[in-house]
């Protein structure tokens, strides 16, 4: 599967706009899977944030040993 990266806005009715070189690549009447990815709330990336610093007070200088393998 091939991948076609843009941005575009919901409009008031509730659709999204493809922009027209895009849409030139599109095979018509051929389904497509859409992935709607949205900006990270400043929440979100706290919480990814501290996950990531709990994780990173189990390890050890000896879990170096690992490292090498």
């Amino acid at each position: 599967m091939r991948a076609l990266e843009f941005c575009s806005r919901m409009s008031p009715d509730n659709s999204l706009l493809v922009p027209n070189e895009v849409a030139a690549q599109i095979p018509k009447d051929e389904t497509v899977q859409v992935i709607v990815l949205l900006p990270e709330s400043s929440e979100d990336a706290e919480w990814r944030r501290l996950a990531a610093q709990q994780f990173l007070r189990g390890y050890s200088e000896a879990d170096g040993v690992y490292d090498a393998l």
